[in-house]
C-alpha cells in the first residue's frame, strides 16, 4: 500500500491524540471516524481533515468502515465495555485492530478475541503506548545489559483525584469503570515489560495479594496489590481515582535502581543509580506526541502480514487481564454484562 489508512471508532479525548499522531506520520492518514454521536463525530472529522487532501469521512455505522477499502487499520477508543463487540466485527471482516487498553474487561472475552484473530489471521494489538516511548528503549537496553543486575523488586503508583460522578466511564459499571482497568493496567504492563527486557520473558506468578476501596456504584476507586513472581521477586503498586501519588515506576536491582519518574506512563526521563556512582539521567522527548510508536508498530506488523506485535504480544495482554480478573474477584467488583 502507498498510504496506510486509519479509521477511528470512538472520537473521544484520547482519539484526538491518536489522530494528531497519525496525521503527522509519513505514509499514514486518517480516512474515517465513527461515533454514536454524529455531531461529535462530524466535529472530530472536521478538526482532523486536511484541507489539501481528502476530508476525513464520517461513517454512519461500523459496517461502513468495514466496507471501506481505504481503511487498512481500525483504532478503537470507546469505553472498555464496548471494545469486544467492535473488535469482533472488525476481525470477522478482516480489518486489523489496534484497540485501547484494556483490550476487554475480562480474560474470557480477551481469550475469545485472540483466538478469533489467530483463526482468521488478522492483526490484533492492545494499544498500550507506554511500551513504545523513546525513553523506554533506553531503559530496555539498561535492563538487557544487566546494568543493575537481576531484578529484585518493582514499585509503582498511578493515582489522581477526580470528582465522583456515577455517570462517567470512570465510575460506571456498565462501561467497565474502575481504576484498575483504566490506569492500574499501566503498572501491570510495565511490570511485564521490565521482566521481558531483563530476562526475555515474564516469570510465572506465584501469588497475588490485593486490597482496595469499592465505591457506591460497585467499581474500584483504589487498588493496592503485591504480585509475587517465581524466584521471590515482587511487584507492588497502587492505583486510584481518590488521591495523589508520585506516579513513578522504580525497578530495584541487584546493583542499582532505575526510576521512571512522575507520570511514568508518559515518561521522557529515566534515571539510573548504582552504588557509589553519580546518577545517569537520560531525556528522550516524543517525536510527535508519544502515540507515534504504537501506531508505527501496528503499521509495520500489518504490512508484514503479522497477527500480533512482538513488543505487545497477545500473551502479555491475556496475562494482564487474568491478573486483573483475579484482583476484581478478590475485591468483589463485577460488571452487569459478565
Amino acid at each position: 500500500m502507498n498510504e496506510f489508512g486509519w479509521a477511528i471508532v470512538g472520537p473521544g479525548r484520547i482519539a484526538h491524540r491518536f489522530a494528531d499522531a497519525v496525521q503527522q506520520i509519513p505514509g499514514a492518514r486518517l480516512v474515517a471516524v465513527h461515533g454514536r454521536d454524529t455531531a461529535r463525530a462530524r466535529a472530530f472529522a472536521d478538526r482532523w481533515s486536511d484541507g489539501n487532501a481528502t476530508a476525513v469521512a464520517v461513517a454512519p455505522d461500523l459496517d461502513a468502515i468495514l466496507r471501506d477499502a481505504r481503511v487498512h487499520g481500525v483504532y478503537i477508543a470507546t469505553p472498555h465495555a464496548f471494545h469486544a463487540d467492535a473488535i469482533r466485527r472488525c476481525l470477522l471482516a478482516g480489518k486489523p485492530v489496534l484497540c485501547e487498553k484494556s483490550l476487554t474487561p475480562s480474560a474470557a472475552l480477551t481469550s475469545e478475541l485472540i483466538s478469533l484473530a489467530q483463526t482468521h489471521g488478522v492483526f490484533l494489538m492492545e494499544a498500550l503506548w507506554t511500551r513504545f516511548l523513546p525513553v523506554y528503549a533506553v531503559v530496555g537496553e539498561w535492563l538487557s545489559a544487566q546494568t543493575i543486575g537481576a531484578i529484585r523488586g518493582l514499585q509503582s503508583s498511578f493515582c489522581f483525584n477526580i470528582p465522583f460522578d456515577p455517570s462517567t466511564r470512570h465510575f460506571d459499571p456498565a462501561q467497565a469503570g474502575g481504576s484498575l482497568l483504566d490506569i492500574g493496567i499501566y503498572n501491570l504492563s510495565v511490570t511485564q515489560w521490565a521482566f521481558r527486557a531483563s530476562l526475555g520473558h515474564c516469570p510465572n506468578l506465584d501469588g497475588l495479594d490485593v486490597t482496595g476501596i469499592v465505591g457506591p456504584t460497585g467499581v474500584d476507586h483504589r487498588v493496592a496489590a503485591t504480585l509475587r513472581f517465581a524466584g521471590g521477586v515482587v511487584s507492588q503498586f497502587q492505583c486510584g481515582f481518590d488521591g495523589r501519588a508520585d506516579n513513578a515506576f522504580r525497578i530495584l536491582g541487584e546493583h542499582g535502581v532505575i526510576e521512571l519518574s512522575a507520570n511514568f506512563w508518559e515518561a521522557t526521563t529515566a534515571t539510573l543509580r548504582r552504588h557509589d556512582e553519580p546518577p545517569e539521567v537520560v531525556h528522550r522527548p516524543f517525536r510527535i506526541n508519544g502515540f507515534e510508536g504504537e501506531i508505527e508498530e501496528a503499521m509495520r506488523c500489518i504490512g508484514r502480514g503479522e497477527i500480533e506485535s512482538p513488543a505487545m504480544p497477545h500473551a502479555d495482554t491475556l496475562a494482564t487481564v487474568r491478573w486483573m480478573d483475579h484482583m476484581r474477584r478478590e475485591l468483589g467488583v463485577s460488571y452487569p454484562f459478565e
